[in-house]
């Protein structure tokens, strides 16, 4: 067994298992490889007829099986399983090798790995892959960070194993210098926290407050894919909706338990916005919205608390009310999507990524978990404006919103008149009056630090920094 497979992919559970089968199918030769050797065999005698594979039994033999440039996918859990498998494999490869990340790694870690390998000759990628099991197969969007170089020689299998979209382009790109790849990645899931969670409110509403069933909102959701909110996520709600429990002949919906989890990766979208000062409210409301849903002896504690009185809308008022349900939930993703891309170029500008926002728009548009209808619209509007400040800024979607606001201030407070939380919906409206109010409280808040700490503040008729001397004696003065 000697150089004979293009690429090696070692972690084989179910999203490594399925990369490995896609590079296979497409053509290329897989060097196949796992510390419990029985999940090897068991690939290659259940799906070798879907292309070549070389299966490795020890990592020595991996290693080898791969031609020069080797190139090493590694799908394992992130943190320490990820840096011990480093540590196996680095002794044995050459200058100008490469190992590929494919886990949802912190970008930190991949910022320290892609250094430490790089000062012994080894490329070094982090490669954001996402849509799922289902995406591994059958085309995923990537998200690769590293060296220009270690790119070029991915390129080309890359862009055979990803997903396309609907105008034939590749849903990968390069996204910039060391950890920028897994940085989007994470981005791309905190959206997809906010985008179920808004998803999640409007189910909500039109169950609590228009009195739908899950089967009926099913069809409202189907209705609504047909149109501008045409989207995986919405396609899928749909399914789980109409779903029928085989046990109990419940609607699906009703016999889960009501705790989401979460694996951390919204939850560090919400950590590094909080480092680099950027305002994701949705994505943070999406992230508690799960904590609270997992305190159970809280939420058992408080059922005593009383509601709102409420009354059961007519047929004809919850049609009006699931249209205004509809407005809401598309103006608060555009925001959440707006928060998101904001997140992305802070990082870019904090380490010298040089992300085009366009570009990682386009890559959604297929096979991520997040691909929607108007990634193609938000594409264009980056390609129009690279340097635009923010998405609402492009004059399409500031329109759209601007006509959805009524209707999205009535779900609102329509939702707070009858006691359903609805956090993400709230935050992401308070977001959007926020940007475009002409003053905020914050002089206030500004005045009160001043106060009380001395932390000095600004004017807005002259340029410098003010402190005023509070108590007996209220002049002014500059520091």
């Amino acid at each position: 067994m000697s150089g004979t497979a293009q690429i090696g992919v070692s972690g084989l559970a179910v999203m490594g298992r399925n990369l490995a089968r896609n590079f296979a199918r497409n053509g290329f030769s897989v060097a196949v490889h796992n510390r419990t050797t029985s999940r090897t065999d068991a690939l290659v005698q259940e799906f070798g007829d879907e292309g070549t594979f070389v299966a490795a039994r020890t990592p020595e033999e991996f290693v080898v099986a791969l031609e020069r440039p080797r190139r090493l996918v590694i799908m394992v859990k992130a943190g320490n399983p990820t840096d011990a498998v480093i540590q196996e494999f680095a002794p044995l490869l050459e200058d100008g090798d490469i190992i590929i990340d494919g886990g949802n790694a912190h970008f930190e870690d991949t910022r320290r790995r892609e250094r430490e390998l790089r000062e012994r000759g080894i490329h070094f990628v982090g490669a954001g892959i996402s849509g799922g099991e289902e995406g591994a197969l059958h085309g995923p969007s990537i998200m690769p960070g590293g060296s220009k170089e270690s790119y070029g020689s991915l390129e080309p299998m890359l862009e055979k194993i990803s997903a396309k979209a609907k105008d034939g382009d590749s849903c990968v790109t390069y996204i910039g210098p060391d950890g920028a790849g897994h940085f989007v990645k994470m981005t791309h899931n905190g959206i997809e926290y906010a985008d179920m969670q808004l998803i999640g409110e409007a189910y909500q509403l039109l169950r609590d407050v228009a009195g739908y069933s899950p089967a009926q909102i099913a069809d409202i959701f189907r209705s609504w894919n047909t149109g501008r909110l045409d989207s995986y996520l919405i396609e899928i709600t749909a399914e789980v909706l109409s779903h029928v429990d085989a046990e109990t002949g419940d609607p699906f919906v009703d016999v889960v338990l009501d705790q989401a989890e979460q694996k951390g990766t919204g939850r560090w979208t919400v950590q590094i916005a909080l480092d680099l000062g950027v305002p994701v409210s949705a994505i943070a409301e999406a992230v508690f919205a799960r904590s609270v849903s997992g305190h159970a002896a809280l939420r058992a504690a408080s059922r005593h608390l009383e509601g709102p009185s409420a009354h059961k809308l007519g047929e004809d008022e919850a049609a009006a009310f699931a249209d205004q349900v509809e407005q809401a939930l598309y103006a608060s993703k555009i925001v959440a999507y707006t928060q998101g891309f904001h997140e992305i170029a802070a990082g870019s500008e904090q380490y010298d990524w040089n992300i085009d926002l366009g570009e990682v728009a386009a890559i959604w548009r297929g096979g991520c978990i997040i691909r929607a209808a108007f990634l193609d619209r938000i594409a264009g509007a980056y390609e129009a404006q690279p340097q635009m400040p923010s998405l609402l800024a492009d004059k399409s979607f500031a329109e759209e919103i601007g006509a959805a606001q009524d209707d999205w201030r009535a779900v609102i407070a329509t939702a707070v008149t009858r006691g359903v939380p609805t956090p993400a919906f709230a935050a992401t409206l308070a977001y959007y009056d926020s940007l475009r109010a002409e003053r905020l409280p914050a002089a206030l808040t500004q005045g009160q630090r001043d106060y009380f700490g001395a932390h000095t503040y600004r004017r807005t008729d002259r340029e410098g920094t003010f402190h005023t001397l509070w108590g007996g004696d209220k002049t002014e003065g500059e520091s």
